[in-house]
């Protein structure tokens, strides 16, 4: 009786399977590559290990026993079933697995969700099985998340001051100074640096700037972390602000803000940032990867 299953227990299995299927000892000779009396021994060799009879022969030809056709039976299971777990095996070792975590930044131009839509596609070309989640939400957020180690990257204007966190530069966004219709300044002629000055300002937390950048009035009275939030205010007719060109340009088409002094526009470097103590995964690897190699191609700048 087989009390644990061993390799050479399989080989005999194997060639059990393929004696029964090619009708009798003579007949696997060729199939096997085996002498008939090598044949013998061997099945032989498995009925001693099972402790039972498996087949007869005489002038009656090739037949199994009873036993010998449960045994088929369970023998043919498992040789499946190893086969299907060699496949499944051999699959899993060229195959990405897991979850790949992304944060970005909200109010993306077109051109970047194209580039970052055409990095999705590129890494569902490879052999994967991935759940991508993508997460938009403002700068100060995404930091925390990554900080947190709930985030695989992150791609959004930061501080760059993180020890914590490597940055990839991928691209830099023009902001400008709007006003709204129905403000003093929307039919005005050419605005003086001393008149913007005196009119109240939308303050937003540009932490991430160098000194001096933006331009800030000497009121305010107003304040708003999110471009929805800033856009809606300067909307209003009674503050400016400063918006990304990108997300102003469609307001600005139908006639509702005005660019003020371009002089004063600012640009904001935009950057791939991930956890150092978070070491990637493969899949999470294999997507930044893909991620760099799309926003490195020339193509319409996203500005």
């Amino acid at each position: 009786m087989l009390g644990q299953l061993h390799d050479p227990d399989l080989h005999l299995l194997r060639l059990f399977v393929t004696v029964v299927e090619a009708g009798g000892f003579s007949a696997a000779q060729g199939v096997l590559g085996l002498s008939q009396p090598t044949i013998s021994q061997r099945m032989a060799q498995l009925e001693t290990r099972l402790g039972y009879r498996l087949c007869s022969r005489g002038k009656g030809g090739f037949r199994l026993t009873d036993k010998g056709e449960l045994l088929l039976d369970a023998a043919r299971g498992l040789l499946l079933n190893i086969e299907q777990f060699r496949q499944q095996a051999n699959g899993v070792a060229g195959r990405l697995l897991g979850t790949v975590r992304v944060g970005m930044a909200e109010n993306q131009d077109t051109a970047v969700s194209l580039k970052l839509a055409s990095a999705i596609a590129r890494f569902r070309q490879r052999e994967e099985s991935v759940q991508l989640e993508l997460i938009s939400a403002p700068p100060a957020q995404l930091e925390r998340l990554l900080l947190e180690q709930r985030l695989d990257c992150a791609i959004s204007y930061f501080s760059g001051n993180q020890a914590a966190f490597d940055y990839q530069p991928l691209f830099e966004e023009r902001q400008r100074l709007y006003c709204g219709k129905g403000h003093a300044l929307f039919t005005a002629g050419q605005v003086a640096l001393e008149q913007l000055l005196e009119v109240d300002q939308v303050r937003h937390p540009y932490r991430f700037l160098k000194g001096g950048e933006p331009f800030q009035s000497r009121r305010s009275m107003a304040v708003a972390e999110q471009i929805e939030s800033v856009l809606t205010l300067i909307l209003s007719g009674r503050h400016i602000g400063y918006l990304p060109c990108h997300c102003a340009a469609s307001w600005e088409a139908q006639g509702l803000l005005r660019a003020l002094e371009p002089g004063l526009d600012f640009v904001v470097p935009f950057t791939l940032a991930r956890h150092r103590a978070q070491g990637p995964g493969e899949a999470q690897a294999a997507f930044v990867e893909d991620l760099l190699a799309v926003f490195s191609e020339p193509s319409c700048d996203p500005l």
